[in-house]
Parts: C-alpha cells; sequence; structure tokens
C-alpha cells in the first residue's frame, strides 16, 4: 500500500547571517503492506513528521519515489488526497466547532453527499465512543477524547491508508490508553496504518513492523521481535546511585561487555551471556569497593535495539 524509495527533503535555514541547508530526510526507503500498521520510530526531529508531510502531499519531495494507495506521489497527488485519511501531530479540532460538525465538514471536503455526509458522522460518532457528547464544542473534551475525534475526522472518506503522526504525544496516561485500543481495532479490521512515535512501548504493542528513523534514514526495519534477536547476547543495567564514573571505567576495559552505556543512575551492559557473567561483574565492581543499588538481567528491548542500530538511546534522546 506504500512503497517509498530513496526520499529526500532538504531546508534552507538562515541562523543569523549565515544561511545553510538542514537534510531532514535522507533517502528513505521502506513500505508497508495491505492491512499492516506500520511504525516509524525515532526520536523528535528524526525526520518522522517530514516523512509523513510528503506521503500525505503537503509537501514536495526533492527527490526519490513514493507510491501511496497504487497511486505515484509525483504524478497523481490528487488520486492520493482522495484515498488516504491523515492526522497530524498537532490535531485538526476547532474550539468551538462540535464533533459532529467536524466529521460533517470533513466528509464534505470529499466531495460527499450531505445526506451521506451526516449518516457518516454518525457512524463515526459511534463507532469511536463519541455520541454522548457529540454536539458539545471541542473545548470543553479532554485531550484523548479529541484525539478521538482527529482520528474519526481521519477515517471519514474511508481510506485505504490511515497516516498517523504523534497520535499519542501530549496526553496523560489515560488519553495514550485509550487511542492506542483505538489504533488496535482498526489493525483487526485490517486498515493500513503508517503511524510516527517516539514512545518505545507504544510501537511494540501497536505495529507489525517498526522501523528505526535517525537523522532522516532508516536505519533498521523489521518486527519488534526480529529487531531485538538482532542484538545477540543479554543486557545489564546497574543502578550505581553515583559510583557511576568509576564503574564506567572498570566495566569499559571489561572483556566480557561488548557495549556500554551511560543512564540517568547508572549504567547498560550488552554482554553475551548475562547469568554467566554477572558474578564477575559484581566481583570486578567489589574490587573497586563499588556496590550497586540494582541490578537487572533482561533480554534486549526495542530501546536497546535503537542504541545498536542507531548509536545513541532513544530513551535517552
Amino acid at each position: 500500500m506504500i512503497e517509498v524509495s530513496d526520499l529526500r527533503k532538504s531546508y534552507r535555514v538562515r541562523l543569523g547571517r549565515k544561511t545553510f541547508d538542514v537534510d531532514a530526510v535522507r533517502g528513505a526507503t521502506f513500505n508497508v503492506q495491505k492491512g499492516e500498521v506500520l511504525g516509524l520510530l525515532g526520536a523528535n526531529g528524526a525526520g518522522k513528521t517530514t516523512t509523513i508531510r510528503m506521503l500525505t502531499t503537503l509537501i514536495r519531495p526533492d527527490g526519490g519515489s513514493a507510491v501511496v494507495a497504487d497511486a505515484d506521489l509525483a504524478t497523481e497527488a490528487a488520486v492520493v488526497r482522495q484515498r488516504i485519511g491523515y492526522v497530524s501531530q498537532g490535531g485538526c479540532t476547532q474550539d468551538n466547532s462540535t464533533a459532529r460538525e467536524e466529521l460533517i465538514l470533513q466528509a464534505r471536503m470529499f466531495g460527499i453527499s450531505k445526506a451521506e455526509a451526516r449518516e457518516r458522522a454518525t457512524r463515526a460518532l459511534e463507532t469511536f465512543h463519541l455520541t454522548d457528547y457529540a454536539d458539545r464544542r471541542c473545548k470543553t473534551y479532554s485531550g484523548g477524547q479529541r484525539r478521538r475525534v482527529d482520528i474519526a475526522m481521519g477515517l471519514i472518506n474511508e481510506p485505504k491508508v490511515l497516516f498517523l503522526d504523534e497520535p499519542t504525544a501530549g496526553l496523560d496516561p489515560a488519553g495514550r490508553i485509550d487511542i492506542q485500543n483505538e489504533v488496535k481495532r482498526l489493525r483487526a479490521e485490517g486498515m493500513t496504518v503508517l503511524i510516527t512515535t517516539h514512545y518505545l512501548e507504544e510501537a511494540d504493542a501497536l505495529c507489525d513492523r517498526v522501523a528505526i528513523v535517525e537523522q532522516g534514514r532508516v536505519v533498521a526495519e523489521g518486527t519488534p521481535d526480529e529487531l531485538k534477536n538482532e542484538v545477540a547476547g543479554d543486557v545489564v543495567t546497574l543502578g550505581l546511585n553515583g559510583s557511576t564514573p568509576a564503574a564506567e571505567k572498570i566495566m569499559t576495559g571489561a572483556a566480557y561487555v561488548t557495549k556500554l552505556e551511560t543512564t540517568d543512575d547508572g549504567l547498560r551492559l550488552f554482554v553475551e551471556s548475562g547469568n554467566r557473567v554477572l558474578p564477575t561483574i559484581l566481583h570486578d565492581l567489589d574490587d573497586a569497593g563499588i556496590v550497586p543499588d540494582t541490578i537487572e538481567v533482561h533480554r534486549p528491548s526495542l530501546d536497546d535495539v535503537f542504541l545498536a542500530k542507531a548509536g545513541r538511546s532513544l530513551t535517552a534522546a
């Protein structure tokens, strides 16, 4: 449903008296199959939103190509717009409009008749559990309720592909769970979805496949389990309560550590076998008079994958 090849976009930026080019997207290549949820996972500024804005025809690529819902992005932009739904990061509801008014207006902008627009709005309100406050002004809604209106608007034209740009950003935990449940429902119904997120647990829970984006490039792609399996061995996390620099010096020279990262309260070590090397880690730290507050051994997470592929922790970023 989406085929992207070497997509590129640069911006000219002025800083003081100097002007220079910033490469927002540097040759992104990926695809999304019919009925699949693909997550673009990356830190803020990685190029996720710019990629979506190109694929939804809001900005023109500088290079590369894409086919969206069987329409060529460069030569059939109008067809692409008819076949997709798009929910922007900032949302699109107006404070003084009601959910019903927003949905009807959105349907009418797609050329749908007044009667059909009203029928679709009613169905959408029921589907997204909005009926009880459908005729209240949107400014009275919670963040999660407004986000459900946004997604309903993105689906009002019955698109083949739905684009969701950071759909849970800024929501409280309850609102995030609410929206995640809606995305799970859409996946179960066979909707093709491209979603951007910087929440690791969200990508793990919602996405059939994940594409890790770093500095405008897709640096890894696969199912969450496939990506985790690419990071060999185990991860040992040490809570050190102020002893991190001394422990880092010891662990950096240890032959059993393949990669090391500092965290807010300690170290994260990549090792071949956590259970086997754990006694050695404790012995080496004890020789230096360091006693960890906590120590955990676990299989790699998506954040560990991000560190391995992008060179930094997404949580830290």
